[in-house]
């Protein structure tokens, strides 16, 4: 039961607490340039859940049988970003094939994947925080669904402030980040709720 609780424990932290757009700043990019519509945004948060799902079963290993076994772990951000590039070619692929409407919906942003930051920090961040192969999948799990609710939330959010009277200073890209850093702080209010979960 304590494995099952750990699994929860990290699945609850990567969603609500360590979310990867919302408190570690990483995935900006497709956060601030997709959440415009929310089937976009939905489309995003879910391709980005797939490639970290997929590049944490691909580099886990990898990690530990080829780089950690024959010291070339210096190798590290070279050989999971190659990884990570040929996961997105492949996904992109599959997109066009199986959801055409969804692969020219995403349109450049499909790509901008292979270069998402936070797809890359999800890989390393399981290999140093030395979690099991179990546990980087569900770490990879979680924090892909933190940067899907955060893309539904914000474009949620955008979505109202398109249909409001903002100043005039303040429209474009600036009502844009301060919206997403009143959600940054509602998120950073629920950093004791993992902790005291299972107390």
């Amino acid at each position: 039961m304590e494995g099952f609780k750990g699994l929860v424990v990290i699945l609850l932290s990567s969603v609500l607490v360590n979310n990867y757009v919302l408190s570690r700043f990483l995935g900006i990019c497709p956060f601030l340039g997709v959440s415009k519509k929310l089937n976009q945004a939905v489309g995003m948060g879910v391709s980005v859940t797939v490639v970290m799902l997929l590049a944490t079963l691909a580099t886990w290993p990898i990690q530990h049988l080829v780089l950690d076994k024959f010291g070339l772990g210096y190798l590290q951000t070279i050989v999971f970003i190659l990884i990570i590039a040929s996961l997105v070619q492949i996904l992109e692929i599959v997109l066009k094939r199986f959801s055409p409407a969804l692969h020219q919906g995403l349109g450049v942003y499909l790509p901008l994947i292979t270069t998402n930051c936070a797809v890359l920090g999800v890989a390393i961040n399981n290999i140093n925080d030395k979690f099991t192969f179990v546990q980087s999948l569900v770490s990879s799990l979680g924090c892909g669904l933190g940067f899907l609710l955060a893309m539904v939330l914000f474009s949620g959010l955008r979505s109202r402030i398109d249909e409001s009277e903002v100043p005039k200073s303040f429209r474009g890209v600036a009502i844009t980040l301060i919206a997403a850093s009143f959600i940054s702080l509602a998120f950073m209010g629920l950093a004791g709720i993992v902790d005291n979960l299972f107390a």
